[in-house]
């Protein structure tokens, strides 16, 4: 139930950098969130809680593409804002790169809101850069995600 708690923290605190809602993610059942847990511990995904003293303070996740065996995704990126600028984010990334290394990734890709300028500059200081692709936020029609990617490989 940490990774429950975490998810539901970080759509309250950031909503519009996620697809889900808070309100739709709080009614899930129990049953559904250690199915959502266990999805992220398989052949094809990973997902990593970053824990201070107990507490989950950042949450990331990663999957392989469907159709192209050389891309993965990092999703589900939220670090506590008591723990942000404190190289939480970048530890979470860096085991994504390397669980995706492991695959023979050569590329991460992520979407990231068009409002969420603080991340895209947390991404481009990684070394992450826009593609040019761009997908409408299913939440909010005023704004936009871009497709952001790096080399990994």
């Amino acid at each position: 139930m940490i990774f429950k708690d975490v998810r539901l923290r970080a759509l309250r605190d950031t909503p519009s950098a996620f697809g889900s809602t808070y309100a739709k993610e709080s009614q899930l059942s129990e049953d559904d969130w250690i199915d959502r847990a266990s999805q992220r511990t398989g052949e094809r995904s990973i997902g990593y809680l970053a824990m201070d003293d107990g507490v989950a303070c950042g949450i990331a996740a990663g999957f392989l593409d469907e159709h192209e065996a050389s891309r993965a995704h990092l999703v589900s990126m939220w670090i506590s804002p008591t723990h942000r600028r404190l190289g939480v984010g970048r530890s979470l990334v860096s085991a994504i790169i390397a669980w995706a290394q492991t695959r023979a990734v050569r590329t991460l890709h992520l979407m990231v809101t068009s409002n969420n300028e603080s991340a895209i500059r947390f991404y481009e200081s990684l070394g992450f850069a826009r593609t040019g692709r761009t997908e409408a936020y299913p939440n909010d029609v005023k704004l936009i995600e871009y497709e952001m990617s790096r080399s990994i490989g």
